[in-house]
C-alpha cells in the first residue's frame, strides 16, 4: 500500500503503443553507430549538442554513410524492433527511404524489397507488427517521389501501409507532391506527410487539401489557427507529435509550453513518438514519460495516445484488438508504488 511520501504510477513500458513517427536510420543504436563507423573508418560528428534543422540534416545524413550494406541495414531493423518492443510497442511503422540504398541494392524495388523481408523477420522475432511508410524527400523534386509512390504502390498489402513527405518544408510546399500521394491513394496506402512543424498552419491545411492526408507526422503548429484545430478534431485526423524533436529544432521553447495538451482537450486525436532517437535522445518510452512528467498527461490521456498510435493505423485488425483489451487493462491497474 502506497504511505502518503509515495505516489501509485502505471509503468509506461506496459502500456501497449505504437510508434508511427520513426525514421529508421535515426533509430539506430549509438553503440552500433560507433562501432560501424569504426569498421568503415568513417568520422560521424556527433549526434547530440546541436540545434535547427540545417545541423540536424546534416547529422543524418552522416547516419546512412554506415549503413551502406547489406547486413548492417538489417542489424539496424532487428535492433530497432528489439528496442520497440522492450518500450512497449505493438505495432511500429517505420519511414524507409530505399532511394538511398539504390547503389547497394541495384533499384528502389529491390531496396525495398529487402527493407520488407528484413523488417517482418525482425517483426516475427521480436513480436511486434512492423509496416513501413515509404518516405519522400521533398527535396529531390516530384519525379524522385513518383518513383517511390509507384515502388510503395506496388507493394500495398505487402508490408508497405504509407507514403510519407519529409525533409525541408520551406520552399518545398506539400502541394509540389499531389501526383506521387495520388498514386499512393489509389493503391490504398495512408497519405501521412510531415507539416506544421517548420512551417505554420498553412502547412498542415496544405497537407489537408493536395494531399488528401490521413495522419500528419508533427502539426503541433496546427495549433495557431483555431479553425484548424477545431477541423483536425471534426474530421478525426491524428497528429504523429514527437516532444523532444519539437524542443531540440526550436518548434517550442520547452516541454511545459507544448501544445499537446491543448490539442488533446479541443478532441484532436495525437500520437507520441520519438522521430530520431540517436539524435534527440529518447526512445518511444523515454517520450511517454516526458509526456507524463514534463508535459502533464494524465494516464487516461497517455492511454487515448496509445490507443491513437495503433488504431488509426493500417495495423491488422489481430493487433489492434489485442492492444484496445491491453490497454484497457492497463488502465484498470493501480500501479505500482514508487
Amino acid at each position: 500500500m502506497a504511505s502518503d511520501k509515495t505516489m501509485s504510477v502505471r509503468d509506461l513500458a506496459a502500456l501497449p503503443k505504437g510508434h508511427l513517427h520513426l525514421h529508421l536510420e535515426a533509430a539506430m543504436r549509438p553503440e552500433t553507430l560507433g562501432e560501424l563507423a569504426a569498421q568503415k573508418g568513417v568520422t560521424i560528428p556527433p549526434t547530440a549538442g546541436f540545434s535547427g534543422f540545417s545541423a540536424f540534416a546534416g547529422m543524418y545524413q552522416g547516419l546512412l554513410e554506415v549503413l551502406a550494406d547489406e547486413k548492417n541495414l538489417e542489424r539496424l531493423i532487428d535492433e530497432a524492433v528489439a528496442d520497440a518492443a522492450a518500450d512497449g510497442a505493438y505495432y511500429v511503422e517505420f519511414g524507409v527511404s530505399p532511394d538511398y540504398y539504390v547503389e547497394t541494392f541495384g533499384s528502389i524495388e529491390a531496396s525495398l524489397d529487402r527493407h520488407l523481408e528484413y523488417a517482418a523477420a525482425a517483426g516475427e522475432r521480436h513480436g511486434v507488427e512492423i509496416g513501413l511508410m515509404v518516405t519522400v524527400d521533398r527535396t529531390l523534386g516530384i519525379e524522385a517521389a513518383i518513383a517511390l509512390a509507384n515502388a510503395a504502390a506496388s507493394r500495398a498489402g505487402q508490408g508497405v501501409v504509407s507514403l510519407g513527405l519529409a525533409n525541408e518544408e520551406r520552399g518545398y510546399p506539400a502541394s509540389d507532391f499531389a501526383a506521387a500521394f495520388d498514386i499512393a491513394k489509389a493503391a490504398g496506402l495512408q497519405s501521412a506527410p510531415h507539416a506544421g512543424e517548420l512551417v505554420g498552419p498553412e502547412s498542415v491545411r496544405q497537407a489537408l487539401t493536395s494531399l488528401h492526408a490521413d495522419r500528419i507526422l508533427h502539426g503541433v503548429r496546427a495549433s495557431e489557427d483555431e479553425t484548424l484545430v477545431a477541423e483536425l478534431a471534426e474530421r478525426g485526423i491524428p497528429l504523429d507529435v514527437c516532444l523532444t524533436s519539437n524542443v531540440i529544432l526550436g518548434v517550442v521553447d520547452d516541454l511545459s509550453q507544448h501544445p499537446l495538451p491543448a490539442l488533446l482537450a479541443a478532441g484532436v486525436r495525437c500520437s507520441i513518438n520519438a522521430d530520431d532517437p540517436i539524435l534527440f535522445g529518447p526512445g518511444l518510452l523515454g517520450e511517454y514519460i516526458a509526456a507524463r512528467e514534463q508535459v502533464g498527461l494524465t494516464d487516461e490521456q497517455l492511454a487515448e495516445c496509445a490507443w491513437t498510435s495503433i488504431e488509426t493505423t493500417l495495423a491488422s485488425e489481430k493487433t489492434k484488438m489485442r492492444a484496445r483489451v491491453a490497454i484497457d487493462s492497463w488502465l484498470a491497474t493501480t500501479g505500482e508504488d514508487l
